[in-house]
């Protein structure tokens, strides 16, 4: 735990957030414990890292564990285009949930503008079902309510996506102790 402490402390600019992302982890920790999901969901990089997230969670991090219940709402291009064609490309992420998703469950949502409709509508979703929702932003101001908000204070996205990752990381290294 110190070691974590450590490494968000050297990350200066997260520094502000180490109490939301150690609530975070705590938060996800007690949702696995109960055997609930944890969802990933975003757009572009954001999609990217959902789907390295997921991966991380259901494989492995650091070490060999038993796998973590986690899914990416951006990796299945068949339900994302039917959604998109047959709803509204706003609908990809919650109609999913909507499907997919438990009382309990966590979201974790990436958007690095705080604007993406598909990403608001899915946390909103979200909350409507009892699902646990962190929100992944830059430094803006999210105007909906999330549980768990985590603003990397940068305009960059490219900065923010590499924070996004490192916040996961220390989140995946926690849970792994």
């Amino acid at each position: 735990m110190d070691n974590i402490n450590q490494r968000i402390e050297n990350y200066k600019l997260l520094n502000k957030q180490k109490e939301k992302i150690l609530k975070t982890a705590y938060l996800i920790k007690k949702a696995l414990i109960n055997n609930n999901k944890i969802f990933f969901c975003g757009n572009g990089g954001s999609a990217a890292d959902s789907n390295h997230f997921a991966a991380e969670f259901v494989v492995k991090f650091n070490k060999k564990r038993k796998p973590y219940c986690a899914v990416s709402l951006c990796a299945n291009n068949s339900i994302i285009s039917a959604i998109s064609n047959d709803y509204s490309y706003n609908e990809v992420f919650s109609r999913q949930i909507e499907a997919l998703a438990d009382k309990n469950d966590v979201l974790v949502a990436l958007t690095t503008s705080g604007k993406s409709e598909n990403v608001l509508r899915a946390v909103k979703k979200a909350q409507e079902m009892g699902l646990k929702t962190i929100f992944l932003t830059g430094n803006n101001r999210i105007d909906i309510e999330s549980f768990i908000q985590i603003n990397a204070p940068s305009a960059s996205t490219a900065q923010i996506q590499e924070m996004h990752v490192s916040i996961i990381h220390i989140i995946l290294e926690l849970l792994e102790l």
